[in-house]
């Protein structure tokens, strides 16, 4: 296939994705925030607990420090595209319940521009909204007329991004990526009387379209020819979103009648500064051991025009990845072997209460993965196909909320094209 139908197809597949591809969710704890956070983890980086900071690798792209764009080879074009099948079992006050979905997580491009500059484009889901359950209360001074309240959410919001790494000097590389915020978050609570009549369903929905910027740096200390370390700096920047939300409240019967009354709220939302800070041990082309920490300060984030309903959300994680030797003839010393874990303080604060005056955090989470990083020759030698599955337990900060435990299986896969190489013709 010739370079330029490679390029065209990677177009149309990411402007496919862009317009019709989201990310699910069935989470109850999305419908508070701006729902389930998504951290540009790929599926190599998955298995790795979620570290990316400090990694650098010719093999797979990561967006999560675009300063390890400089590490593409010189030769690569590179496709990443990832995917993930996920089943979630809820529990509160001994009732039971699951849910199974799948999910598109992400495509993105790689290349080097210059023998310094390597450049990515992607898109990728920045949070997401998903729930629908309900609940059964009767009616104040009536025993015999109860009502159901309906909650149902949908949707989330999107990132096209485009980044450069430039490489200072040998181990010294620093990055950008410019991203385009864009998606529609729905939320709806619906009230149904037992005894028939009108009912009211109050709404709110949520429209983005606004900028990201991230920034990174990666420097790495070699030790001899077999060892060396990383160290990743990376910085988003946070600010207010351009953001329209309309907030309604509609009576109807059904069929015949009904009465609506809304108002609209522009750039009532922000998204937070983020740092992150991770080391990454090298040796030689066969193990990496890496570790992360990540801040988001969404406490100074508004949330509906309204401050202080965040807490900072705190990340941390360690990953490896072993690979016995990439040259071997042998198919299973060829494979890597990816393992890590992950431990997430809740950014969200749940209401205790109807009337909304007093909040408890929301739910910690803590992940363990693992999985293997298949090479193919299914295109040529750098194929690689990458399996990663993962645990994922939240455990809510009171006894009376929802804990929540999800199994995951993503499945990803990278073209590494040889495009820039220069054939000899005798």
């Amino acid at each position: 296939m010739s370079n330029k139908k490679v390029l065209i197809s990677a177009i149309l597949a990411t402007a496919s994705v862009c317009a019709f591809a989201q990310s699910s969710t069935n989470s109850p704890y999305t419908r508070f925030g701006v729902g389930d956070l998504s951290d540009q983890v790929f599926t190599s980086n998955a298995a790795m607990g979620g570290v990316g900071h400090a990694l650098r690798s010719s093999r797979h792209i990561n967006p999560m420090n675009p300063a390890s764009y400089t590490s593409v080879d010189s030769l690569s074009f590179m496709f990443d595209i990832g995917f993930s099948m996920k089943s979630c079992n809820y529990e509160e006050n001994n009732i039971k319940s699951n849910a199974r979905n799948s999910s598109f997580d992400y495509l993105a491009i790689q290349f080097r521009l210059h023998p310094r500059i390597g450049m990515a484009i992607g898109f990728t889901p920045f949070s997401t909204v998903g729930y629908n359950f309900n609940t059964t209360n009767n009616v104040s001074n009536s025993n015999d007329v109860t009502v159901t309240n309906t909650y149902t959410g949908d949707g989330g919001t999107n990132l096209v991004f485009g980044g450069l790494g430039f490489k200072i000097i040998d181990n010294l590389s620093i990055g950008a990526n410019i991203g385009y915020l864009y998606g529609k978050q729905e939320y709806s609570t619906t009230a149904t009387l037992s005894n028939g009549g009108d009912y009211t369903i109050n709404y709110r929905n949520l429209n983005v379209k606004s900028y990201k910027l991230d920034l990174g740096l990666q420097y790495t200390q070699p030790f001899n020819k077999d060892n060396s370390l990383t160290l990743g700096l990376s910085y988003s920047l946070g600010h207010n979103l351009n953001s329209t939300e309309v907030i309604g409240t509609q009576v109807t019967d059904g069929s015949s009648y009904s009465s609506t009354s809304e108002n609209s709220y522009y750039k009532g939302y922000d998204i937070p500064s983020t740092y992150g800070i991770g080391l990454a041990y090298q040796y030689k082309d066969k193990l990496t051991v890496a570790a992360d920490y990540t801040l988001q300060e969404w406490s100074k984030a508004k949330l509906s025009s309204v401050a202080g309903m965040y807490n900072d959300r705190n990340k941390i994680a360690v990953g490896f990845e072993y690979t016995p030797n990439r040259l071997e003839k042998n198919f299973f010393k060829k494979i890597s072997y990816r393992a890590g874990a992950y431990y997430t303080l809740p950014y969200i604060k749940i209401p205790d209460n109807v009337e909304g005056n007093s909040y408890s955090d929301g739910a910690r989470e803590i992940g363990v993965s693992a999985g293997f990083g298949f090479p193919l020759s299914l295109f040529q030698r750098k194929t690689v196909l990458s399996i990663t599955g993962q645990y994922i337990n939240l455990s809510p900060s009171s006894s009376n909320l929802m804990s929540e435990n999800r199994f995951v299986i993503k499945i990803g896969l990278t073209l590494n094209e040889p495009w820039f190489m220069k054939w000899k013709v005798n």
